[in-house]
């Protein structure tokens, strides 16, 4: 569901977020360091992959333990126990089969419990349990996994940004500076985390820089951009970035071929006029020696043709001046 989204509230929910933190704060864990519980219900929130170390509650010097157990409800999964009888220094029933849950060490001597890492799968309730000769002392944890989200934020067009605090557990609050006309949604995960979307516009052109802040129980972030004036400047922006590269080297390219193409113009016409000159130099030696021999005479020629033919009577041709031998 999208709802509309405003700054004046941010100062009321850092100073939520830093109540919550300082109260988780008085549990037994926090962080590294180990404290006493002063409460039998106690909520922890610890961050996924640190250690969580819990503490069972504190009983009269006067009084004698003689049993120490833990029970555990995990969600979506079957609970556990995990016990240690002081008289005999004997653990107990222990059902529990994820290795990351133990004691912190020897139970003999500190009954702590140990997670190590925490994740998600690990939240639930822990109950430490311990019987004495004044009777029973009971301590339960509601431990809480954070997740830190993931912080980014990009333009969009149209003077448009986006924010975004991806796979946060709880969902992130996201806030802006200046105000917008903003739109935010949650994105709900499988694993349980949550992605939160913020949508800003800013059709005023006198904003040049924005701010996504994001409020969340692992830490405050903030993330700033800056805009370009006019109706479509981070449009503009956008398309400069990626058309500038494409337009320089098509020009390099056109250039390269006009170069390539101008050198072998002026080659082409250099071998096409000295072609037809060898051509015909070749054409006038060859026909050289044909033209004078032509023009020589020949005696032999001559003389078979200055033979005289005896001239032939028409009496004769027609039979009648036969002679007879």
């Amino acid at each position: 569901m999208l709802f509309p989204c405003r700054t004046h509230d941010l100062g009321l929910l850092l100073m939520l977020t830093s109540f919550f933190v300082s109260d988780s704060s008085s549990s037994c864990v926090d962080g590294n360091r180990t404290l006493s519980p002063t409460e039998d219900n106690t909520w922890l929130a610890v961050q996924m992959g640190t250690k969580a170390v819990l503490c069972c509650p504190h009983i009269p010097p006067t009084s004698v333990l003689i049993l120490t157990s833990w029970k555990i409800h995990l969600r979506d999964k079957p609970s556990c126990t995990i016990s240690l009888n002081r008289e005999t220094n004997e653990t107990g029933k222990n059902n529990c089969t994820d290795g990351r849950i133990s004691w912190a060490s020897r139970p003999d001597q500190n009954p702590e419990l140990q997670i190590h890492p925490v994740s998600i799968s690990h939240e639930g309730d822990y109950t430490c349990q311990m019987g004495t000769t004044d009777g029973n002392f009971e301590l339960t944890y509601h431990l809480q996994v954070l997740v830190p989200p993931e912080v980014t934020l990009s333009p969009g067009k149209n003077r448009t940004v986006e924010c975004k605090a991806i796979a946060g557990r709880p969902a992130a609050q996201i806030f802006w500076a200046p105000e917008g006309d903003c739109v935010t949604g949650k994105e709900y995960q499988d694993n349980g985390t949550v992605t939160t979307r913020s949508r800003c516009h800013y059709p005023d052109g006198n904003v040049s820089t924005v701010t996504c802040l994001v409020s969340h129980l692992t830490g405050n972030r903030n993330q700033s951009i800056d805009l370009l004036p006019g109706a479509k400047g981070t449009e503009k922006l956008y398309y400069l970035y990626i058309f500038i590269p494409v337009i320089l080297v098509i020009g390099g390219f056109i250039c390269c071929l006009k170069i390539s193409g101008y050198s072998l113009f002026h080659l082409y016409r250099k071998c096409k006029l000295k072609k037809p000159e060898a051509t015909t130099v070749v054409e006038e030696d060859e026909m050289q020696p044909y033209a004078s021999y032509t023009e020589k005479n020949n005696p032999l020629y001559d003389t078979i043709n200055k033979v005289e033919i005896p001239q032939v009577s028409q009496s004769e041709v027609d039979g009648t001046g036969l002679h007879t031998l």
